[in-house]
């Protein structure tokens, strides 16, 4: 429903002054539609104007000889901008409409109620009215508030076992290996797939060719249908509309990282809706939506910057926690793990960053499973005997976090490196809602100890993610973040992490930094590579023992 009102800068330009509503009528039909007109000053005539264009979209999947693309119906309803108040149909009506108080200014009262009587129904005929509409009874139906649309729960749907990985695999790769069964173990749930770009290059292939993209005119051979259930566009915010739209059935999202930042703004308004549901205790019970953030900063460099951007998983960490979560596996088994218990809640938007690549695996099932539960889990060294803790967001960053502290233990430092798959589960709580979902302070003491020093390395920017944990913070004295520092280009992975100075060589200079004593941490060479008085090729030539690189 369009409100057509001339007051938006291309409502004038691209339709009044192009001949108004019959150049719009014309428009729309060339472009597909099918547009209904009407006085959009007239509720009776929206009203009639909605079960119309559900009419026309009937009589449509009713023809058994019927061609896609269905022609949309297109309400357009004509009126004027502040219809009902005072300057309507003019600048005024664009903010403020009264220019004085109505409380104690007689001229602005009077313009009030003037402009608004368009607006009054007399209660006698409001009642009438509503007594004819209220036939829920009579029609045995229920009120819109008790609907089942209004209050979708369906039952838990079946979360296969996974066919866990047992050495280095694609996380994105594994993640496809899983969701086919899980869209075959489910066949009474309707799938929609919101992917804006390539899936198969991202690794879902079995995926694709089990839903298939939705066209209106199927090539054959290729893995189309008219009912397909993967909705493609170039339109971020669309795509993700298709999957976020599909309240009552099991959805998915795959984009490019830096692509996904464009759904950003309708994330946050059903991040927002489903957050004061939680807030009224009326917790929305559709099955939680995962956005998997792929072909990400550290591991695209085909395209230069433009494709390198962990905007949407900072943007994403700044909503309350316990609705939008954010994830960062750090292997096939983690990936898994992350997206079967994502698909376990309800009512939250969940960003899993993913890489495609193929990366070593550093859990078993069982850690994966527990690093899903406890949001973070040591994965190399002894906490309890450490002199420093390693704290690795992202799957690039756990590979140079284990490889720095081999280097550390080799020269004497006692280390330890731990996982953080769930930022936001560490973070201060913001309200009563977000502490149930936060580690509390027991929690906290158990896996980042107060009585150690710790580097963070982040897939994110280290600011934002030194701010967000500010419960492992001990001061710059005592603690330090690495990460992406908004330098790239047409570079391969280690040249991203070199670029951004968070490479293990960085890492362990870092932490011996830490400790108060650096030397000997990295040979003559490694260290002037650091400095960046070397070729950084140094750095992959010979890793430190113990390095899964």
């Amino acid at each position: 429903i369009m409100i057509l009102n001339g007051r938006r800068i291309e409502e004038r330009t691209e339709i009044a002054q192009d001949g108004g509503e019959c150049w719009l009528d014309r428009h729309l039909r060339l472009n597909g539609f099918d547009p209904i007109p009407i006085d959009g000053r007239d509720p009776a005539a929206v009203a009639w104007a909605i079960l119309e264009a559900e009419e026309r979209l009937k009589r449509f999947t009713a023809d058994p000889e019927r061609h896609y693309p269905a022609r949309l119906p297109y309400v357009i309803a004509r009126t004027v901008k502040g219809f009902g108040f005072p300057g309507a149909g003019t600048n005024r009506a664009h903010n403020l409409p009264l220019e004085g108080n109505p409380r104690t200014d007689e001229a602005a009262r009077a313009a009030f109620n003037a402009a608004a009587a368009a607006l009054f129904v007399p209660p006698g005929e409001l009642e009438a009215a509503l007594g004819a509409l209220a036939t829920h009874d009579l029609q045995r139906r229920p009120l819109e508030s008790g609907h089942p649309a209004a209050r979708r729960a369906p039952a838990d749907p079946t979360r296969p076992v996974p066919s866990w990985a047992a050495g280095p695999q694609s996380p994105m790769q594994a993640i496809d290996e899983w969701f086919v069964p899980f869209i075959d173990a489910n066949p009474g749930l309707r799938v929609r797939l919101g992917n804006p770009d390539e899936l198969r290059s991202n690794g879902m292939g079995r995926t694709l060719e089990r839903l298939r993209h939705r066209v209106n005119r199927p090539e054959r051979g290729l893995p189309e249908a008219v009912d397909g259930a993967v909705i493609t566009a170039l339109n971020e915010e669309a795509v993700a509309g298709a999957a976020l739209g599909n309240k009552g059935g099991l959805s998915l999202i795959v984009s490019y990282e830096a692509f996904a930042v464009k759904m950003l703004g309708l994330l946050r308004q059903e991040i927002i809706f489903a957050r004061r549901q939680r807030e009224i205790d009326a917790p929305p019970q559709w099955f939680s939506v995962p956005l998997l953030a792929t072909s990400h900063t550290w591991e695209n460099g085909k395209n230069e910057q433009s494709h390198q951007d962990p905007t949407l998983a900072e943007a994403l960490l700044g909503e309350m926690s316990d609705t939008a979560r954010v994830l960062f596996p750090i292997d096939a088994n983690s990936a898994v793990a992350a997206l079967r218990g994502v698909y376990g809640g309800r009512g939250e938007v969940a960003c899993l960053v993913v890489p495609k690549r193929i990366v070593p695996g550093l859990v078993d099932p069982v850690a994966a499973e527990a690093l899903w539960a406890r949001g973070a889990a040591v994965i190399h060294g002894d906490l309890a005997a450490a002199d420093i803790q390693i704290v690795a967001i992202g799957a690039y960053q756990t590979r140079e976090a284990i490889a720095a502290a081999a280097r550390l233990e080799r020269t004497g430092r006692r280390t330890c490196v731990t996982a953080l798959l769930e930022p936001g589960r560490f973070r201060a709580p913001r309200d009563e809602i977000e502490a149930r979902h936060t580690a509390s302070t027991a929690e906290l003491e158990e896996i980042f100890p107060e009585r150690l020093p710790r580097l963070i390395l982040t897939h994110t920017r280290p600011e934002p993610m030194l701010g967000l944990l500010r419960r492992l913070d001990g001061g710059p004295r005592r603690t330090r973040a690495l990460g992406y520092l908004s330098r790239g280009g047409t570079l391969d992975t280690p040249g991203m992490l070199f670029a951004n100075r968070c490479t293990w060589a960085h890492a362990a200079v870092a932490c011996a930094d830490l400790l108060g004593d650096a030397a000997g941490v990295l040979t003559p060479g490694e260290m002037a590579a650091v400095r960046g008085e070397a070729h950084p090729r140094i750095l992959q030539v010979s890793p430190p023992e113990g390095s899964p690189l």
